[in-house]
């Protein structure tokens, strides 16, 4: 990785024809900073530049698969906020598209928190597996944020998305993931990785013209619907929201920094109780 002073938020590693990535971040729940992006981004050129590698399983390292995005947005100083906050929100959205888009088949393997952007990410692999007592969400809205990548009304309905999102809902188990489609297999955790690599060794096997190419038609479809551009639009209303300023919010954000997000929603929480 790029920065070799300090440890790698994300590891990488062979197991014959896969590249196993590992977030690394455990004691921040795998929470995805500018340099986890990074480091992601290099890992998959990485796996992508290497010929030997027909699959990458994306795993977490520690208690979870990831908590989110780092609430931590950085500071624009004397710039234009929304321009700054526009390039952040790229290079966000743009880590999670190279898992759609990469000539490698992509596997998610997801154990204990897989939430906000997290699951964006697990979900824009092509695959994705899930731990039994996985617990999966978006809470975005709860912290006057909003979605990075607007992907689960294309995988899961408008109606269901429209559910999730709005309630801040982080509570989904693992089974419901699943029969909302975002899951494709509910495993036992101890199995996890191994079932991962046992899907993507059946996948590498497969000739591997047949397997690039039916991955490529199956997104062309997604894009012909027009997925791509609704992400893109996606991103601009949510600059919108990460630029957007009320004074309960600069209290929120406020307990946030000091507190922890904790604090932050039980404040919001004895508010709402209080109908201010």
């Amino acid at each position: 990785m790029s920065d070799n002073t300090a440890e790698p938020t994300v590891l990488y590693e062979t197991r014959g024809p896969v590249a196993l990535l590992t977030l690394n971040r455990p004691d921040k729940l795998n929470a995805i900073d500018a340099r986890m992006v990074r480091e992601l981004g290099e890992a998959l050129d990485r796996a992508e530049a290497d010929d030997a590698v027909r699959c990458v399983v994306l795993q977490g390292a520690g208690r979870a698969f990831s908590a989110g995005f780092d609430l931590e947005m950085g500071d624009p100083g004397d710039g234009d906020k929304i321009e700054f906050l526009r390039t952040e929100l790229e290079h966000d959205l743009d880590v999670i598209l190279r898992f759609w888009d990469s000539p490698k088949v992509t596997i998610a393997a997801v154990h204990t928190y897989c939430l906000g952007s997290g699951m964006e990410l697990a979900v824009a692999c092509d695959i994705t597996l899930a731990a039994e007592g996985c617990r999966f969400g978006a809470p975005e809205v709860k912290f006057g944020s909003g979605i990075v990548a607007l992907i689960l009304p294309w995988v899961m309905g408008h109606k269901q998305a429209k559910e999730l999102l709005l309630t801040g809902n982080d509570r989904i188990s693992a089974e419901r993931a699943q029969a909302l489609g975002l899951v494709n297999r509910v495993v036992p955790p101890d199995e996890l990785e191994a079932e991962a690599l046992a899907v993507a060794h059946s996948i590498a096997i497969n000739d591997r013209i047949a397997v690039d190419l039916t991955k490529q038609a199956i997104n062309r479809s997604a894009d012909i619907m027009g997925l791509r551009q609704a992400l893109r639009q996606g991103l601009e209303l949510d600059v919108l929201i990460e630029a957007s300023e009320t004074p309960e919010s600069r209290e929120f954000n406020r307990i946030l920094e000091q507190e922890g997000p904790k604090a932050a929603l039980r404040w919001q929480e004895a508010r709402l109780a209080k109908g201010s």
